[in-house]
């Protein structure tokens, strides 16, 4: 195994490479490839409202470097390749995969800080400074652990930004995201965690054991789900409209789709598959959607 590795890299990356390869368009035909750029930051920074994120996202899309410097206070013109302040961009990619749902130095080692280069010695000090330079993304995990409890405690609907709303249904606790769909937590009740503090939990099936079980969850996880539940939405959305410009949409992983068109037919171009990916939603006033992709007689990684 060792010598595989070493004539052929990653071995499972290599053959997930190759298992795409064999998705092949028909003759005259040819794949759209296409996926939303950054989706969840962008989801984060619009629920949140943290308006120098938007700003970023609105325009050059360096959210990395942006935020590199929101936290060390650097010129983000100075974060580019050949500057010594270049180094800073990396302690911003993995605060932005780590942080954004309350987790801390653990989060970041488990996002490969460790393997990039930082000290386990400097992570509580990136996770300090990206929650000062994010303090309405904090705000938010506050908010939606308040609204959840206090709509277990009292009964009574919960009303936040966005249109997001907390309701008991039949002893379940709903939310409703902006697009009117629902995520239900079954059997909830509110514990004390180890912090002494009130917490939510609820039952569900455990992701690494699959057993149906009372699971403990927090602000930060309550807004994973939120944030990913609407970057659904968006895609789901999105392979409609497509589907509706007759682009033939044959799967999607995660935010990408994969189409299959005709070739050499503007109707189908890239550039419009992206044109309608990143048509607003009517409940998503504000997000500022991108999205990037190619065209390929066969499936790969871009």
């Amino acid at each position: 195994m060792q010598a595989l590795n070493i004539i052929y890299g990653n071995i499972p990356s290599t053959l997930s490479q190759l298992i795409r390869t064999a998705f092949i368009a028909e003759e005259s035909y040819t794949f759209v490839v296409a996926d939303f750029s950054a989706i969840e930051a962008r989801v984060i920074s619009w629920l949140a409202g943290e308006q120098w994120r938007l700003n970023v996202f609105k325009t050059h899309g360096k959210i990395y470097e942006a935020s590199a410097s929101q936290m060390f206070g650097v010129p983000i013109e100075k974060i580019k390749k050949g500057n010594a302040e270049y180094s800073l961009r990396q302690k911003g990619k993995v605060a932005e995969l780590a942080l954004g749902y309350q987790g801390g130095p653990g989060a970041l080692i488990q996002m490969g800080a460790l393997e990039n280069g930082l000290t386990e010695e400097e992570l509580p000090d990136i996770v300090s400074r990206w929650r000062q330079s994010n303090k309405r993304i904090v705000d938010l995990w506050h908010t939606i652990q308040n609204c959840a409890i206090n709509c277990l405690k009292t009964g009574q609907t919960q009303v936040m930004q966005k249109n997001i709303y907390f309701s008991i249904e039949n002893g379940n606790l709903t939310i409703t995201l902006p697009s009117k769909r629902q995520l239900f937590y079954i059997q909830p009740r509110i514990e004390i965690n180890n912090f002494g503090s009130e917490a939510l939990s609820y039952m569900g099936q455990n992701q690494t054991t699959k057993k149906w079980e009372r699971i403990p969850t927090y602000g930060g996880k309550l807004t994973e789900n939120l944030v990913q539940a609407i970057a659904r939405d968006c895609l789901a959305e999105a392979i409609e409209r497509l589907v509706k410009n007759n682009y033939k949409v044959l799967f999607h992983i995660h935010d990408e789709i994969i189409a299959e068109v005709p070739k050499n037919d503007d109707r189908f171009s890239l550039e419009n598959a992206i044109k309608l990916m990143c048509t607003m939603p009517e409940w998503a006033e504000g997000l500022p959607l991108n999205a990037d992709g190619f065209t390929n007689d066969y499936y790969k990684k871009e």
